[in-house]
């Protein structure tokens, strides 16, 4: 069977096979999709109309108010509101006239037939001339009309805030307007110039690390306890030994003096809280209830009542005289390391190994609020002799608080060590003792830190025996009282000779970047 005969393809240049596909591509794109279609007015009016509500949709009420208040400062007068001349008592005449009556040209005689024609007043003329006039106040307090942040949050539906902006500060202004503008940084305030610490006695007697001092109220003078189970007193002012008592079978942790009786109380590790007579140097009461070691205690200033820690993570409060517990104030979850009393409330305030502090209702013997900003242990507690505030310690960073809520009030960063001491004393100068034998002095306003010191070891000790356990200002505040890892108490007091010339305050003022927490 014959193949059948398959049709020629005609065969085409180049050339012609290239304008062929531009007449095609041209005949794709014959319309003319440049120019853009006929505009739609509906759509073009609903466009504009959605744009200005998104865009001036808080404002757009307040240029309708201001442009009626602006028609009703200058109103237009008609022709049928013109009142007629009445004489020259006429209002309308007195603020608008249209020449002298008299013709003031040279040689003419002044007469009732030469005189000036009056003109009737147009009221296109008297809008103009009342449009060229300046406005008075009152007017211009009319046109105050430019809306606070208040109006515009109110017509807009928003919420009102419950408190101030601290981002911006609103200055003076109308009654309808409020000028906002950014608040400035605070800066650090000056601190007040504090004389420089220094070393004037060293006392040893001590066989063990020094862990506690409590001053007398007479300020005559004190006592500290100690490994070595002893409790000694010394003289404040000479610095010679009086008397040591025996009696505890561990290491004394806490000791304090009564204002109001002949007592010493003190507390150790082996969980025995003791009552010793100071007329007769000898234990009177027993307190038992600590299930570990005792680490703190603290004495209230206006009742008889004494609190006590350890760390059985409780905090229990006695009656001085029956020696019973009145309370045991537990939610701590470690070892409460510090306990303080005072006779405004929070009259208990704890710290403990939890990086918590309690502050505790002692009427009903429940917490009443718990203080959460530390990220470490709390080692130390210190109250403002005359601030109603007080003073935190922790590895992280020390912290001031404000009562009776418990308000956070600054950071005093820069100790980096274990604190396990504060101590303030009337004139704002506050120390903290660190385990490594730094000593860190500070105003405590500013949060300045005005001098640093590195207790020196007693020779004979190894110099990882520097520790600062305790430390104590006397009744008067000039003098620093320290316990120490070396088993020795060591003063301090002002530099007498110092003085702001040789020993400036080394001040940077910067922003405060100032800590939420």
């Amino acid at each position: 069977m014959a193949m059948e005969a398959q049709p020629e393809v005609t065969k085409h240049s180049v050339h012609t096979l290239v304008f062929r596909s531009l007449k095609r591509s041209h005949d794709m794109f014959i319309a003319d999709n440049i120019q853009p279609p006929d505009l739609n007015e509906a759509s073009e009016r609903t466009k504009l109309s959605c744009k200005a509500r998104d865009e001036y949709g808080l404002v757009k009420q307040l240029m309708a108010t201001r442009a009626s208040s602006f028609q009703s400062v200058r109103p237009q007068v008609n022709d049928n509101d013109i009142p007629e001349e009445t004489g020259p008592e006429s209002e309308l005449e007195t603020q608008i006239t249209t020449g002298h009556p008299f013709p003031n040209e040279p040689g003419v005689r002044l007469s009732a037939e030469t005189a000036a024609q009056q003109r009737a007043l147009s009221s296109e003329g008297i809008n103009s001339v009342l449009a060229s006039l300046p406005p008075s106040q009152s007017q211009l307090d009319k046109q105050r009309t430019a809306a606070g942040v208040d109006e515009i949050q109110r017509r807009a539906s928003i919420p009102e805030r419950t408190g101030p902006s601290k981002a911006l500060v609103a200055v003076s202004g109308t009654k309808n307007s409020q000028a906002l503008v950014s608040r400035k940084a605070p800066t650090m305030p000056k601190p007040k110039w504090h004389a420089p610490w220094k070393l004037y006695r060293v006392i040893s007697g001590h066989l063990g690390w020094v862990r506690s001092i409590a001053i007398e109220p007479a300020n005559t003078w004190f006592a500290t306890g100690a490994g070595d189970r002893l409790i000694k007193i010394w003289d404040l002012a000479s610095g010679k030994l009086k008397l040591s008592l025996t009696g505890h079978v561990s290491s004394v942790r806490g000791l304090a003096v009564s204002e109001r009786q002949p007592y010493l109380f003190s507390c150790g590790e082996d969980k025995m809280v003791k009552c010793w007579d100071l007329e007769q140097n000898k234990v009177i009461r027993h307190y038992h209830g600590h299930l570990s070691a005792c680490y703190a205690m603290d004495l209230h200033p206006t009742i008889d009542v004494l609190c006590t820690c350890g760390r059985d993570a409780t905090i229990r409060v006695w009656d001085m005289r029956t020696k019973a517990c009145i309370h045991t104030l537990t939610g701590h979850t470690n070892t409460v390391a510090d306990v303080k009393c005072q006779g405004a409330e929070p009259q208990v305030i704890s710290g403990s190994h939890d990086s918590t502090i309690r502050l505790w209702d002692l009427a009903a013997g429940k917490s009443r609020a718990t203080l959460t900003n530390h990220k470490k242990s709390v080692r130390a507690l210190a109250l403002h002799p005359k601030l109603y505030m007080m003073a935190s310690a922790s590895p992280d960073n020390i912290k001031q608080w404000k009562f009776p809520e418990g308000n956070f009030m600054q950071n005093l960063n820069g100790h980096n060590a274990i604190i396990n001491c504060l101590a303030v004393n009337p004139d704002g100068v506050m120390v903290s003792g660190g385990d490594n034998g730094s000593m860190f002095f500070w105003d405590w306003r500013t949060g300045y830190n005005f001098q640093r010191m590195q207790a020196l070891a007693q020779p004979g000790s190894l110099d990882s025996e520097s520790g600062i356990f305790a430390c104590s200002f006397d009744k008067s505040g000039s003098r620093l009282i320290t316990a120490e890892a070396d088993k020795t108490i060591k003063i301090y007091k002002e530099d007498e000779t110092a003085t702001e010339e040789s020993n400036p305050i080394n001040w940077k003022p910067e922003i405060i970047r100032k800590k939420k927490y």
